[in-house]
């Protein structure tokens, strides 16, 4: 199995009629055409399956050049806007080095765009195939967690409501949870860090996000890197303090490089 390198004119992009509607995601889009973001399809017509290409992704990402392993030369909408945040959390992080902190708050920015999109969704594409496969997947989560099948409806209804401060509450979460099991001693440290985190309101879903590789990546390839970043704390501040945190990424990172 071996790939080549495509840029976004060269994909089908999958459910793209379901987000049309989500301006930012437009704008991602645009960006990731622009800055011609590379993805990795099968150099031969024989498409890769689901689970070597999910391997390849989560054990050999790179911070530095990445480039998403597709099945075949279809891209899913969603995919395309976590990439895009990707691209944009190195853009801004580059100049001072991308540490831990800053992989985890791109991975965080990225990972809560997709509960932002849920929320969006719910209300204008119930029906689409991104809800279809992330919903149920939330809700085994949810479930494993002690969340009951009411509590987790309720817990979608909110986020349908509001979903900026939807994608707010959980990247802060993710944040703060990496962040933190980034120094933890041993299982049982670890262990209490976690729990610590259990009364957030999305604290039943934080194992739904691969917070292991995370982890293990930072350590691996960021080993003298591993403490408090200034820039990174800053950017993650002004999210806390705004009141709508996609506008505000939108203000100073989207719109600058759409120009």
């Amino acid at each position: 199995m071996t790939f080549k390198i495509v840029r976004l004119a060269q994909l089908a992009l999958d459910d793209e009629s379901s987000f049309r509607h989500i301006g930012v995601w437009r704008d991602l889009k645009d960006i990731a055409a622009r800055d011609a973001l590379p993805f990795r399809i099968p150099a031969s017509k024989k498409p890769v399956s689901w689970a070597r290409a999910l391997f390849l992704n989560l054990t050999f990402w790179s911070a530095a050049e990445p480039s998403d392993v597709l099945m075949d030369a279809h891209l899913p909408a969603d995919a395309l806007a976590h990439a895009a945040w990707h691209h944009l959390a190195r853009v801004a992080f580059a100049p001072t080095g991308i540490g831990a902190e800053a992989m985890f708050l791109g991975e965080a920015i990225a990972s809560a765009f997709d509960l932002y999109l849920v929320g969006r969704l719910l209300t204008n594409a119930p029906d689409c195939d991104f809800l279809a496969t992330q919903v149920p997947a939330m809700a085994e989560r949810a479930q494993d967690a002690g969340l009951s099948d009411d509590d987790f409806e309720a817990l979608l209804a909110s986020v349908a409501e509001a979903p900026e401060r939807a994608f707010e509450d959980l990247r802060a979460l993710l944040f703060d949870a990496t962040c933190s099991l980034l120094h933890a001693r041993d299982v049982d440290d670890a262990a209490a860090r976690l729990t610590a985190f259990d009364a957030h309101r999305f604290g039943c879903l934080l194992h739904h996000y691969e917070l292991s590789n995370w982890m293990l990546f930072a350590r691996a390839f960021a080993p003298t890197a591993l403490g408090r970043d200034e820039a990174v704390r800053a950017v993650d501040h002004a999210l806390r303090e705004a009141a709508d945190p996609i506008a505000w990424l939108e203000q100073h990172w989207v719109a600058p490089r759409l120009a």
